[in-house]
């Protein structure tokens, strides 16, 4: 395993305050870019780097030349009632974190999407497409890691429907969608995501939920 300069956004959030340590214990060096007065949250082992993600010129002078970009951006616990949040968060930042990227001379940008198509949440589904077809046109090599729902703490009311989601999966009417719009756990998040770091490459690829829980094993 080669170990990597690893510039990752959202590094304080759901998701980033678990990867960062899980990184660090493999060797890779942790870039974590965060607003200014949040450094302190940024795990133990990773360098903070205080700056604007809606800034392209402020993400640009803080990713190195070579690195793997992870974008953990955005709003927390979406809902549709936050449809104007995801544009201008979201978006944006995404958006400018490519723009940044290429600008950086990355050499590959991991980037958390959703699974799509889906019947439910259109402005947030509509957002990532956009984001997808940003990091396509860019020509940076890429990641994209496809979720429905991430189980975890905190996110724990969908394990209700686990069984339901099961038999779904096994029905021929339905099994396509049940598992492209299927559940993965926190755990198999992390794991995924550390494996498009280390596997990071000039291909690019896009990661479904059948493949989320066979890369997140640990």
């Amino acid at each position: 395993m080669q170990r990597a300069n690893v510039f990752i956004t959202g590094g304080t959030g759901y998701m980033g305050r678990r990867l960062i340590p899980a990184l660090v214990t493999r060797g890779h060096s942790i870039q974590a870019f965060v607003r200014r007065g949040s450094e302190s949250r940024v795990p133990s082992d990773a360098e903070a780097i205080a700056g604007d993600v809606l800034s392209r010129d402020s993400l640009a002078a803080a990713i190195p030349a070579g690195s793997v970009v992870v974008h953990l951006v955005g709003t927390p616990r979406p809902s549709p009632k936050k449809a104007s949040q995801f544009e201008t968060l979201d978006f944006v930042s995404a958006r400018e974190c490519i723009a940044a990227a290429k600008t950086a001379g990355a050499r590959h940008f991991v980037y958390v999407s959703v699974a799509h198509p889906s019947p439910i949440m259109q402005a947030y589904i509509g957002v990532r497409v956009r984001v997808e077809a940003l990091l396509e046109e860019s020509g940076i090599p890429h990641t994209i890691i496809r979720p429905w729902y991430v189980l975890g703490p905190g996110h724990r009311w969908p394990y209700v429907l686990v069984p339901m989601c099961w038999l779904l999966s096994v029905l021929p009417a339905t099994r396509d969608g049940a598992r492209r719009l299927g559940l993965v756990t926190l755990a198999e998040m992390i794991g995924t995501l550390t494996w498009a770091v280390e596997s990071a490459e000039t291909e690019s690829r896009i990661v479904d939920v059948p493949e989320i829980r066979r890369r997140g094993k640990p």
